[in-house]
């Protein structure tokens, strides 16, 4: 039972996730009713991204401590697959965007904050959003 903590931190994480998604798709922003809508940002399909690979990583967790010692082959086979899913989900989409989101703000953010986070917005999203969400 080693993988226990892991598997509490990753409920937690995407827990998380998810309670930072439903805020901001709570928040009312001019920018929210345009084109595009919140789907425009590149932190919010980020914030998307890392909830639906947390969700992953939760599903496949579960579905390893269910069928382990089972000896079912097609079990087994459909866990390889969900693995795989996860670990390409990881390298191709939740890592680098990841990475990519949070380099670029904060190097922009500490060039000029109000070329990307202008103190208006201090109104409708407070700092602890700020800083979880990119």
């Amino acid at each position: 039972m080693a993988l226990v903590p892991c598997q509490v931190l990753r409920v937690a994480i995407l827990l998380s996730y998810c309670s930072i998604l439903c805020n901001y798709k709570a928040i009312e922003m001019p920018s929210h009713k345009t084109y595009g809508g919140s789907w425009k940002f590149l932190t919010f399909i980020d914030l998307v991204i890392q909830a639906v690979f947390f969700g992953i990583c939760v599903l496949t967790d579960l579905s390893s401590l269910l069928t382990r010692g089972n000896g079912n082959q097609e079990q087994e086979r459909q866990l390889k697959k969900l693995i795989s899913l996860r670990d390409w989900m990881l390298a191709v989409l939740a890592f680098p965007v990841g990475v990519f989101v949070v380099a670029v703000f904060w190097i922009i953010y500490a060039y000029d904050r109000e070329m990307i986070y202008p103190k208006l917005l201090d109104n409708f999203i407070p700092g602890w959003l700020n800083h979880g969400m990119p």
